[in-house]
């Protein structure tokens, strides 16, 4: 029987994937058939996942925010797999600050690696898309960016994090419209509070009992059950789906 979330025979780039979500994610396209490019910060990380993959895995250690190595892990890439059919934009670190406190440089670090970063990998894998797909080639393209629904609700003490998954959801819609007559999907997943460790401090003592209230499920998600909407999204079985963006929160958007 032919599974629709089959990813056999596409190449992914997932950045973010040493930890948390970017990691589940890599790990289940893997599983699903894919190849995958692997980018993060931490290497050693990142070795421990090609150690176990080694034929379909190829790793990156470097900032998705400095466009040399974006475009240099961009082409290595292209050069080891042959083509990218897909990017999940899952990079993410969080610097907390009330308004009044915030610096420019805290301000600056996350919109630089959530939205800065996530752009020049869209706009990397979106160029090679668009240029088979010129050249003639049926692509059945997939980018996924990583929101949150910080980026639609906004949120107490990140007001850089807000900023930038919201600025994540106008990348995405822009890039549906440019990008869709060339058979290319971009589409975004709005998570809630999922338990990886850049959540610690918000599932701490202080915060869990009013967060938790607010996700009619009652509980954290976990980056395995995250990732399976993610490369739902990547495959085939989500062939008409474009500019959207997709919650999983457990509810927690429901809340006012």
């Amino acid at each position: 029987m032919h599974n629709p979330m089959s990813l056999a025979g596409k190449a992914i780039i997932v950045t973010g994937a040493a930890q948390g979500v970017g990691k589940a994610t890599a790990e289940l396209a893997l599983q699903l058939g894919a190849k995958v490019g692997l980018v993060d910060m931490q290497g050693d990380a990142l070795r421990e996942i090609t150690a176990r993959y080694p034929d379909h895995t190829v790793a990156y250690a470097g900032s998705v925010s400095d466009a040399d190595f974006v475009a240099s892990s961009m082409e290595h890439a292209l050069s080891h797999f042959g083509k990218v059919d897909g990017l999940v934009n899952c990079a993410g670190i969080v610097r907390a600050a009330m308004i009044e406190n915030m610096t420019l440089q805290t301000w600056n670090e996350v919109i630089d690696c959530h939205l800065t970063g996530s752009f020049l990998w869209l706009q990397a894998v979106g160029a090679h898309l668009v240029e088979r797909a010129r050249q003639g080639e049926k692509v059945a393209g997939s980018i996924v960016n990583i929101s949150s629904e910080a980026g639609r609700r906004g949120s107490i003490g990140q007001i850089n994090y807000a900023s930038a998954k919201a600025g994540m959801l106008g990348m995405t819609m822009s890039a549906a419209r440019e990008w869709g007559k060339y058979g290319v999907r971009t589409n975004s997943v709005c998570l809630g509070v999922v338990e990886t460790p850049m959540t610690e401090t918000i599932r701490g003592d202080r915060f869990r009992d009013g967060i938790l209230a607010m996700i009619p499920m009652g509980r954290w998600s976990q980056p395995e059950e995250v990732a399976q909407p993610i490369c739902f999204l990547l495959s085939d079985a989500a062939s008409y789906i474009l500019g959207q963006h997709i919650g999983v929160n457990g509810g927690y958007h429901l809340s006012s």
